[in-house]
């Protein structure tokens, strides 16, 4: 059932309704569980529901989720994990820790939600590694030009033991944020009304020259300047407008984030450039973690577990089923419907990408940020080991066939 369908039932202002009487939380909670279309009955009463399932017993602790501009309805598209997570942490703990779920940009944006954890505003949050990395620019570890592959090599690393000293430890120690899961995609160029008319991109070079918006990851913008892409700084709400009219030629981001943001209709063609992570993630002030009773503590990691896992099947399906970015395009997919085609470049054009601006190929552009990493992470060589464990899996691999593996249980 593609996505307007299963939610056209309910008004976004019967919705703030139902809000209203059974909470936020519950309502996004109970909205969240539905696997079909909804009526405003069935979620008026879900909602009951779980507002009566969750307020049965006292919490010991009420932790506040700032997920940035995330939702129900947009959850489904890119499969963050962020409600899933909740459900299941009061479900795990039986009550015992209550998420206040506040999304859609009320109480944090994509670029300050980070901050407003470490200020202890919010506990958790959810944003893109890439937009946190202005609070935390330990997370620029992330995105080194082609140091991963494929999304399956994204998530082998992330469930690998391994991440836990090269990430999430560091992360943790100087910024005071526990790493909890992700979702992962790989960015490319989104293209806007410029390349309306011109033939599906199946060259590199057809991209040099181009101007594009690039978010606030550092080394996403040598990566780009690598490549001859002019990355441009523009504020998101002047992104759709700049796609429309051609004052910029693209943006840099992935399928999924297109989707969901409603970049849709300005984006003609979506470039599989995979040059560098896309990495929506969710994390938790580790302040507030270490306050939790050890068997509180075991639940927040098994339900981090949990997300993981789902987030790796749901949203490789929703890339096919829900956004379209496949080849050939599924009918009644978000990008069908608009018209957005997907350009995946022959592996020899990624290559030529890849010896451009990888630091195993062009080392000095990166030396700097490459030096500062290493030393915020006590002295490895942070480009090195997350390169290498990227490739211990076959190239080939899908990345829904990835193994689950509890990386806090340490390495073999």
């Amino acid at each position: 059932m593609e996505i307007g369908k299963k939610l056209s039932g309910i008004s976004r202002r019967d919705f703030f309704r139902v809000a209203g009487r059974y909470g936020m939380s519950s309502t996004l909670l109970a909205a969240g569980g539905f696997g079909g279309a909804m009526s405003l009955a069935n979620l008026a009463q879900a909602a009951e529901s779980t507002y009566e399932k969750r307020f049965s017993k006292e919490p010991k602790h009420t932790l506040k989720f700032g997920a940035s501009g995330f939702n129900t309805r947009n959850l489904l598209i890119e499969r963050a994990g962020a409600i899933e997570f909740a459900r299941d942490l009061e479900e795990r703990t039986d009550g015992e820790i209550r998420i206040e779920f506040i999304g859609d940009n009320q109480i944090c944006g994509q670029l300050s939600c980070v901050e407003k954890t470490q200020q202890g505003i919010v506990d958790i949050y959810a944003a893109s590694t890439q937009n946190s990395a202005g609070g935390a620019p330990y997370l620029n570890v992330l995105d080194y030009a082609y140091m991963f592959p494929s999304r399956a090599a994204q998530y082998h690393f992330f469930y690998s033991p391994a991440s836990q000293r090269i990430l999430r430890d560091p992360l943790e120690k100087r910024h005071g944020l526990k790493f909890l899961f992700t979702h992962c995609e790989l960015r490319g160029l989104q293209m806007g009304s410029t390349f309306a008319d011109k033939p599906t991109v199946t060259k590199l070079e057809e991209l040099f020259g181009t101007k594009n918006r690039v978010t606030g990851t550092q080394l996403g913008r040598i990566a780009m300047q690598l490549l001859n892409l002019n990355p441009v700084p523009v504020a998101w709400e002047e992104t759709l407008d700049a796609l429309k009219t051609g004052l910029i030629d693209g943006a840099e981001t992935w399928a999924s984030a297109v989707a969901y943001a409603n970049m849709s209709p300005v984006v003609s063609q979506s470039v599989n450039l995979k040059f560098f992570c896309g990495t929506e993630h969710t994390s938790m002030s580790a302040k507030v973690f270490d306050s939790l009773g050890g068997d509180l503590q075991d639940a927040v990691m098994e339900s981090s577990y949990f997300t993981q896992a789902l987030i790796q099947g749901a949203n490789e399906a929703a890339l096919l089923n829900t956004v379209g970015f496949s080849d050939p395009q599924l009918p009644h997919t978000i990008f069908a419907e608009n018209g957005v085609r997907p350009a995946f470049l022959p592996d020899d054009q990624i290559k030529l990408a890849e010896e451009m601006c990888a630091p195993n190929y062009n080392p000095e552009p990166w030396a700097q940020w490459r030096e500062r990493l290493n030393k915020w992470a006590g002295g490895i060589d942070t480009y090195q080991e997350i390169y290498d464990i990227a490739r211990q899996i076959p190239a080939d691999t899908l990345a829904e066939n990835v193994e689950p593996r509890r990386w806090w249980r340490g390495e073999a």
